[in-house]
């Protein structure tokens, strides 16, 4: 098994691409298709380093939606024909900001230097 920092720190950055990709706003994003793109790429890493994180620096966090972020994965990496760029970036303004909080808290409780 790989160590779980490896995780911690690919969340952190598909979370900082995602705040530089999203730096122009909601009308930039839906309208260039690159950004979209990478928007949803990384959305798709992040949430699938999520579920590599060990269970019990999951259950520390049980308000965050772990389950909800891996079936949200799973529907952008198989359903990508059906999905909803509105849904997408209610992710990136409410969630993803959120998650970024809960990465940051378990990093400080679990990180061992």
């Amino acid at each position: 098994m790989k160590d779980p920092r490896i995780y911690i720190i690919q969340i952190r950055d598909c979370i900082t691409r995602i705040e530089t990709y999203t730096e122009g706003g909601r009308g930039q994003f839906f309208e260039d298709l690159k950004t979209q793109d990478a928007i949803i790429r990384n959305l798709e890493v992040m949430a699938d380093a999520t579920q590599q994180l060990p269970e019990d620096w999951k259950a520390a966090y049980p308000a965050t939606d772990w389950r909800g972020i891996a079936d949200f994965r799973n529907f952008l990496a198989h359903q990508y024909l059906e999905i909803d760029l509105d849904i997408v970036w209610n992710v990136v303004e409410n969630y993803v900001p959120e998650l970024k909080v809960t990465v940051e808290l378990i990093a400080a409780q679990f990180w061992e230097v």
